[in-house]
């Protein structure tokens, strides 16, 4: 089912743009954080429940959707973060996406932190056939969506790699380490939450401060859909060709009242 509407949306990234801009110096970190979350639709979960999510439920809307607690959210980011941290070299670290709408999140968070990205298909083997080409041993494994990504968890299991994983309502837990409870459907919230992420490993790491802000937009992170980029310049092109002056008559290349009048000899 569709959670929100296009308008909604649209106001979603505007508020997630500025809202750690214009919140930070109001209110403590945690609070801009979670005032962004909410923006981004992070809270927003299904209408089942797993048993073990339920210590991050805080309750049930009427028409049957989950509610997430954005605090707990934000203390297992916290966490995760730490664990991020801890790893001596960040190439030792590997986050995964095999959904679209976490491929782009996944490539901004690798490239900001300076870890290894794998946006799209796992191939079986990567961390349990040492002859395979691409055969990786992280430290850490972060994950966009436990269902989805459930060969990689079954791997790592094998080789003793903690996992990190972001959590809707219906997702399963098993062989999951670090379970981080949120909206990991919608494109906004998948970007919203490893945009916070790279922030809180970057603060830890101080790579950067409140005197010396980290000035990437969250925007960044967020899916952009293809058919979406290749309308922009079609639409641009037709505006271009619509602005005419009111004299010209594409016809016959002269004005409107000329075309309509008498015969070119007289």
């Amino acid at each position: 089912h569709k959670r929100r509407s296009d308008g909604l949306f649209c106001t979603a990234q505007q508020l997630c743009r500025t809202t750690s801009i214009n919140m930070a110096g109001q209110m403590s970190q945690r609070e801009a954080d979670i005032q962004m979350m909410l923006a981004a639709g992070c809270h927003l979960g299904t209408k089942n429940c797993d048993f073990q999510m339920e210590r991050y439920v805080h309750k049930r809307r009427s028409d049957g959707i989950y509610i997430i607690n954005l605090g707990k959210t934000w203390d297992k980011l916290m966490l995760a973060a730490r664990m991020l941290v801890a790893v001596e070299n960040p190439n030792d670290v590997v986050c995964q996406s095999a959904r679209p709408y976490g491929q782009r999140a996944v490539l901004k968070f690798a490239q900001y932190t300076g870890a290894k990205a794998i946006a799209g298909r796992h191939t079986p083997g990567t961390y349990t056939n040492q002859i395979i080409e691409g055969f990786l041993e992280p430290r850490v494994l972060v994950l966009t969506d436990p269902r989805t990504d459930h060969q990689p968890i079954s791997e790592t299991a094998y080789v003793n790699i903690p996992t990190i994983a972001f959590c809707d309502t219906d997702s399963p837990l098993k062989l999951v380490d670090v379970a981080i409870p949120a909206n990991n459907k919608a494109k906004h919230s998948i970007g919203c939450l490893y945009y916070i992420l790279a922030r809180m490993v970057l603060q830890m790491r101080g790579t950067i401060s409140a005197q010396n802000p980290w000035d990437v937009m969250v925007d960044l992170f967020f899916y952009r859909d293809p058919e979406e980029l290749e309308d922009k310049p079609a639409e641009e092109a037709a505006a271009v060709v619509g602005d005419t002056s009111a004299g010209y008559d594409a016809t016959g290349g002269v004005g409107a009242g000329a075309a309509a009048g008498a015969p070119w000899g007289e």
